[in-house]
């Protein structure tokens, strides 16, 4: 077992450590394999009463899906098209473990979470965060979508919020986590050892939820003022539209500074990304959580093999010159067709979520 997650228990309490720091507890492909069948072990031991998830180093959460690995090298297309199956399919197969998991989940987020870090936490039932919270779905920058459920979660966000921040990756803190529903408790990080001993420590004779919730409830610090929520209005102004364009537009009436910062992030991003991204929130208003994972397998895979992913890590991870050269290169490139294409079924290559008994 590789030492990038630490698996043990601790009296009641199964205890998850990412423990990836240099690389901000990127999610990898053996991570996922490492934890998922603990966590099946887990929810079968009537000793565990509840699962803690938290991240090592001081600095992250989790940054996300380790993307990179999975982007690999040009010169192995076939390479990569297999790791983007193995990789994705392991991810959003314990994303469904999380989301059904039947004892109380408790993700203690300290830091930087994105991506893959949410699709780790937004799925159990405890979300604690700090001030030092840096939340965000920063995906459209590296040609794919807001995947491991955001088409599912945020749409569910209050209002167009999730719709703004699945499109730009705008970063959220804790106030605005508490906000948006994403956080369920706002602690200070210089207490999190604190609040793991307590859980750790806690009387069990009670429902492992309320134990919790108990637990919990002793830690609580104020969250502050959410920017986000001071801005929901105007969001949903401008992020009601079923287009891409018919949001640039509204933007560009709306006129504020905020406004036209939002609309110039919005065309640095992949255009198809965008596109995808849209309906994809769009659809998940209407579809449970299981039923979205499906959708982003499809995605995934569609959206992994385009030019836009391998040119989104190379500008961003790699030669970090933020200058990504996207194709096709506008809005106005992108055809219904190619979007529709995104979302098709995979005959013989579907994502078969684990039965869970």
């Amino acid at each position: 077992m590789s030492e990038d997650v630490l698996l043990e228990t601790r009296g009641a309490v199964g205890l998850v450590t990412l423990n990836r720091p240099r690389a901000l507890n990127a999610l990898s492909l053996g991570m996922c394999r490492a934890l998922h069948p603990r966590l099946d072990a887990w929810a079968a031991d009537p000793a565990v009463k509840a699962v803690v998830i938290r991240g090592a180093g001081g600095k992250a959460f989790c940054a996300g899906g380790d993307v990179r690995a999975v982007a690999g090298s040009v010169d192995r297309p076939e390479g990569e098209a297999s790791l983007s199956r193995e990789f994705f399919q392991a991810e959003y197969a314990l994303n469904h473990r999380i989301h059904h998991f039947p004892k109380p989940f408790v993700a203690l987020v300290d830091g930087i979470c994105m991506g893959g870090g949410l699709g780790l936490s937004m799925h159990g039932g405890f979300r604690v965060v700090t001030e030092r919270l840096l939340l965000a779905m920063p995906e459209t920058a590296i040609g794919i979508f807001p995947d491991v459920g955001g088409g599912w979660f945020l749409p569910r966000f209050p209002g167009e919020t999730g719709t703004y921040l699945g499109l730009t990756g705008a970063r959220c803190d804790a106030a605005d986590a508490v906000w948006l529903g994403y956080a369920t408790h706002r602690v200070e990080s210089s207490r999190m050892e604190e609040v793991l001993d307590a859980l750790v420590a806690a009387d069990w004779s009670a429902p492992a939820h309320h134990a919790v919730a108990h637990v919990l409830a002793g830690f609580l610090a104020e969250p502050g003022t959410s920017a986000l929520e001071a801005r929901a209005d105007a969001i949903a102004r401008c992020f009601r539209g079923d287009r891409v364009e018919d949001i640039l537009a509204a933007l560009e009436r709306e006129g504020s500074t905020w406004a036209e910062q939002t609309r110039a992030t919005l065309l640095r991003m992949s255009p198809t990304s965008l596109k995808v991204t849209l309906r994809q929130l769009r659809e998940g208003r209407g579809r449970d959580y299981d039923a979205m994972a499906r959708v982003e397998y499809r995605l995934s895979q569609a959206l992994t093999a385009r030019p836009d992913f391998r040119e989104g890590i190379r500008a961003v991870l790699v030669d970090k010159d933020q200058q990504p050269r996207w194709s096709p290169a506008t809005l106005a490139e992108v055809t219904d067709a190619e979007v529709e294409a995104c979302f098709a079924p995979r005959p013989g290559d579907e994502l078969v979520l684990p039965s869970l008994g």
